[in-house]
C-alpha cells in the first residue's frame, strides 16, 4: 500500500485504504479517521485554451454549439458557456 499518501483533511498518513476507482477510472482512497474519500491523481479535465479559442471561432463562423461539439468530441454545452464567459468578461 501506499502509506506516503496524507488525508488532505486531517493530515494523517496511517488508515488510509483503497476506495474504489472514479469514473475516470483513477484510484480513490478513504481515510480510516476521518472517513473522507478523495483521489490520488485525478486528472485534468479543463480543455486547452487553444480548443476554447477555436471551437468559439468555428461558432462564428455560422456552425451551431451542437456542430462544434460534435467535432471537437465535447458536449455542446462546453461551447454556450465559453461564449457565456466572454460575452460577460467584455462588458
Amino acid at each position: 500500500m501506499m502509506e506516503d499518501r496524507h488525508c488532505p483533511k486531517c493530515g494523517r498518513s496511517e488508515g488510509q485504504v483503497n476506495f474504489g476507482k472514479n469514473r475516470s477510472g483513477t484510484q480513490r482512497r478513504r481515510c480510516n479517521w476521518c472517513k473522507m474519500t478523495y483521489t490520488l491523481d485525478p486528472k485534468e479535465w479543463a480543455y486547452s485554451e487553444e480548443v476554447r479559442q477555436r471551437a468559439i471561432e468555428i461558432y462564428h463562423s455560422g456552425m451551431s454549439g451542437r456542430g462544434v461539439g460534435k467535432l471537437h468530441g465535447m458536449n455542446k454545452s462546453n461551447v454556450y458557456n465559453w461564449m457565456k464567459k466572454r460575452k460577460d468578461s467584455q462588458k
